[in-house]
């Protein structure tokens, strides 16, 4: 069976101290956000409502292709989930309340409180045990195992602070009870703020069939400052990098490898330490990435060998067997099977053929001030060392270009170019030159 869920997403997080929406903020290069819309997508979700405030046109923008609930008074998450319930399409299946400050729940989570409602539930808690259980909301039993309520730290007795028990905020409803449960709330507080915890106690008064599931802490990983970003960076980095090596890649010195949601790997890759991926890299199996490199929104051929120190930039794509070495940058080219770039090279915008040579300090002079060109180099070519190639141009197969050139004219197939001063050679000059003490 499908499900709806309702992302609260209008928190102020004021504490980020960032004119970014907090929900935009990013985890291995995926908004928070879009980390919990995934795992609903992934666990089956028919419907999802994201629940956002009207100035949000960051969050707004990214979330166009969904519909969109605005609270418009921050006066609860109680009445953020009222807010949504009238987008609703089917009350007949049950409705989970997700976080996007939240990003770690599982399709497997979801799915599990899924099935509690399916099972004749009409709420369902998520929580999880603490060993230090201070500051959290207490999940309060009766004497028969139901859950009676969820008691904040500020209001609980002193045995009801030694529940390890605790509430991480989500909470799946039968559609059927969520509405009547919610009209029930009041204020809690000055401000007038209606809480979805208080749901609990109301269903139990009720005599709703009211129930908790636990997970494991790290799930439920909530972000309010910059402090816990990086912690659920770390977590998610821990994370990828386990499934990447449990999916075939060798990992010298994990730690020390940065990887995004969306990176791809095939089998047998193999990553030396230090090096970052940015966002839609993907690598072909029997690649080996040596230590000190950045690629970012690139696709790398099967093996391929790149670095050490080496940058690939967006819109790179590598053919199978290419080697690009030591202190390499390439941006926006299509290099194909068995090419070398092996020293000291910039290529942009630019073609290469199967099986060419591209000597150290070759450049690829793009860009005029005012539009970027495309240099087509041909299969089997031979580009000499510290050669300027001045795009727009077209470099034949099998042509050579002499080291040291500056190339401004195409160069046909089998022909050699080279642009060079006459040598000169003054014998016996150097006898009369001061000699360096």
């Amino acid at each position: 069976m499908s499900f709806t869920v309702i992302i609260l997403a209008a928190g102020k997080g004021s504490r980020m101290e960032s004119s970014l929406s907090k929900p935009m903020h990013r985890i291995a290069g995926c908004e928070m956000i879009k980390w919990v819309i995934e795992s609903a997508q992934n666990a089956g979700a028919e419907q999802i409502i994201p629940v956002i405030r009207e100035d949000m046109q960051d969050l707004a923008l990214f979330l166009s292709d969904y519909t969109v609930a605005i609270q418009e008074k921050a006066n609860g998450t109680a009445n953020a989930v009222k807010t949504a319930l009238p987008y609703v399409k089917n009350f007949n299946l049950p409705i989970i309340v997700l976080y996007a400050d939240t990003p770690f729940v599982t399709k497997e989570i979801i799915n599990s409180l899924r099935l509690k409602i399916n099972g004749g539930n009409d709420m369902c808690v998520l929580g999880f045990s603490a060993d230090n259980p201070y500051g959290y909301g207490r999940l309060v039993q009766s004497s028969t195992g139901a859950l009676m309520s969820i008691v904040e730290e500020s209001e609980a007795s002193e045995t009801e602070k030694q529940i390890k028990n605790v509430n991480a905020g989500i909470i799946a409803f039968s559609g059927d009870s969520i509405k009547s449960i919610l009209k029930k709330i009041t204020p809690s507080n000055s401000k007038k703020e209606y809480f979805l915890t208080d749901v609990v106690s109301i269903g139990y008064n009720d005599n709703l069939n009211v129930d908790f599931i636990l997970t494991d802490q790290k799930y439920v990983h909530g972000i309010n400052n910059r402090d816990q970003l990086a912690a659920a960076e770390l977590l998610a980095q821990k994370y990828l990098r386990k499934n990447a090596m449990l999916a075939g890649v060798t990992m010298i010195a994990p730690e020390t490898v940065f990887l995004q949601k969306d990176t791809a790997f095939g089998k047998d890759v193999t990553i030396e330490p230090n090096v970052i991926f940015g966002k839609n890299v993907s690598l072909a199996r029997n690649c080996h990435i040596k230590s000190f490199c950045y690629l970012e929104d690139c696709s790398i051929g099967e093996g391929n060998i790149i670095g050490p120190f080496a940058r690939i930039r967006p819109n790179t794509i590598t053919s199978k067997n290419v080697k690009i070495g030591n202190f390499v940058e390439v941006k926006k080219s299509n290099i194909n099977q068995g090419t070398k770039i092996n020293h000291l090279s910039y290529i942009g915008d630019a073609v290469i053929g199967e099986n060419s040579n591209i000597g150290a300090g070759t450049i690829t002079c793009n860009f005029d001030g005012y539009k970027k060109y495309t240099t087509k180099i041909g299969s089997g070519a031979f580009v000499g060392s510290n050669t300027s190639l001045i795009a727009p141009l077209r470099i034949g197969e099998n042509a050579i270009i002499g080291a040291g050139s500056v190339i401004t004219e195409d160069t046909p197939a089998e022909s050699l170019s080279l642009s060079r001063a006459k040598q000169k050679t003054k014998i016996d000059w150097a006898k009369k030159f001061p000699k360096h003490q």
